[in-house]
């Protein structure tokens, strides 16, 4: 990652930047550029730079910001119609504390409208292309975000994960996505989703890069209650695993599983071997019932966050309205995609009376039990590896119109989710027509770090 100092200006940067978002603008990444506001701050950069002042860690480094995150910047849309023209009032806390360490956000990326949706494809403004084939979807939520790494426009992206977002793009693009521990990064700012999984995180191609990037973004926000203590530590090198173990987990490895994805997770587990480490298989049995528990639980919080865009407070309002009843029916009718619309039914339905016992109680019960089996198996490992997704990056168009299919997308990345655990996602190969294959490693909570020392030692012993 360069940045600004006496001899690199950080206009430069920033210029560079915008002309590759430019030469590369057939792939959809951005929904909108900021280079009249970023072109000001870098300016204002490489002025104090010259004046001797004294400047940020990632002074003129530019970045995209996925357009779920609130800046004073622009306009926050989060890919849907409903906010098309949202400017908003204020900046997310993740946001404010990368520009006080001097980065410079040279646009909006694009995404699932609401991040609804494992393909990019769900966006009001049209979906993102994969950096690797253009036939092929960039993977979602965040897939403006991890194509905009992956063609080096920028060296890190932000993007947010609720049950696989940043982790899977990262897979299909070949890059590194880290989703943090719950409470992590302050969710303050940020468009919800689903609140008990919600998780700010980014992209970058080095783990040095994603290191710092989570280390800025990290700690305690009063305006974010669910935020934790910050647990990074200033040195990567200090967060060692300690037991050099390594579970497999077996129960994704099963059919539906692409055998290019299986070769290459095999051939990673190997190399976590040459690097040091004892590699088991493991069997987690709950770990199949996690996309169910997902599916209940996260449509709910949806139907819940959601609600408040009724054409009233802000965001878009439909024309020709007549009463009350008119204005929530047609504005929510024109505003949301129709996977935010299947998403709030299947939420109430689980939610409504005579449903809520049968099912979304019994979910939170069933994740209870998923959460205990992670913990058992941390008592062994310091990490559990897993496949990303079943596949590599499929065809645009082919699962956008069967959600079941669309939904099992997420069958190996919900589970660390829905415990609230970290989890990283690095390149581990590619299939023999060139598609990006990744893998992750899932650690305890607050092992996030442990997780990129572990990647970096693999990578290494290559």
């Amino acid at each position: 990652m360069k940045i600004a100092d006496k001899n690199t200006k950080a206009v430069d940067l920033v210029r560079e930047a915008l002309e590759k978002a430019k030469k590369y603008e057939e792939y959809h990444c951005f929904i909108s550029m900021n280079e009249s506001h970023a072109l000001e701050r870098a300016r204002e950069i490489d002025e104090k730079i010259a004046n001797g002042e004294k400047v940020g860690r990632l002074a003129g480094v530019p970045y995209a910001l996925k357009d779920n995150y609130l800046s004073r910047e622009g306009v926050t849309t989060a890919a849907a119609r409903m906010l098309d023209n949202f400017p908003s009032p204020i900046t997310a806390t993740a946001v404010a504390k990368l520009e006080a360490e001097g980065a410079i956000m040279i646009g909006r990326t694009n995404l699932d409208a609401y991040a609804h949706g494992s393909s990019t494809e769900n966006s009001y403004f049209g979906p993102t292309l994969n950096s690797h084939d253009t036939s092929r979807v960039a993977g979602g939520s965040s897939g403006g975000s991890a194509v905009a790494v992956a063609l080096g426009i920028v060296p890190f992206a932000l993007g947010s994960d609720t049950g696989g977002s940043i982790r899977q793009p990262a897979s299909y693009n070949g890059v590194i996505g880290i989703k943090p521990t719950y409470g992590t990064v302050s969710r303050y700012g940020v468009v919800a989703m689903a609140s008990s999984t919600d998780v700010m995180g980014c992209f970058a191609n080095t783990i040095e890069d994603a290191d710092l990037v989570m280390r800025i973004m990290a700690g305690k926000d009063p305006k974010d209650s669910t935020t934790l203590d910050d647990f990074w530590t200033r040195d990567l090198e200090d967060a060692k695993p300690k037991k050099k173990k390594i579970g497999i987990v077996k129960d994704f490895l099963g059919n539906g599983v692409d055998e290019e994805v299986k070769k290459t997770f095999l051939d990673y587990a190997k190399q976590a071997e040459k690097a040091g480490f004892e590699v088991e298989e493991i069997e987690m049995p709950i770990a199949k019932y996690g996309l169910a528990i997902y599916y209940i639980i996260q449509p709910a919080e949806v139907a819940s966050n959601l609600s408040r865009y009724d054409g009233i407070r802000y965001g878009h309002r439909a024309a020709e309205i007549t009463d009350l009843d008119s204005i929530y029916n047609k504005t929510r009718d024109e505003g949301f995609m129709p996977e935010n619309k299947r998403r709030i039914m299947i939420g109430n339905f689980v939610l409504s009376s005579g449903f809520f016992d049968a099912y979304y109680l019994k979910a939170q019960k069933a994740r209870t039990l998923l959460i205990k089996a992670y913990d058992e198996a941390f008592e062994k490992y310091d990490a559990l590896l897993c496949a990303v997704a079943p596949a590599p990056a499929f065809k645009l168009g082919e699962k956008v119109n069967d959600p079941l299919q669309m939904y099992m997308e997420d069958v190996m990345s919900v589970p660390p989710s829905m415990a609230g655990l970290p989890a990283i996602a690095v390149p581990a190969g590619s299939s023999k027509s060139g598609l990006p294959i990744g893998v992750q490693l899932v650690g305890p909570r607050k092992s996030d770090q442990v997780l990129l020392n572990i990647a970096k030692s693999i990578e290494e012993s290559k």
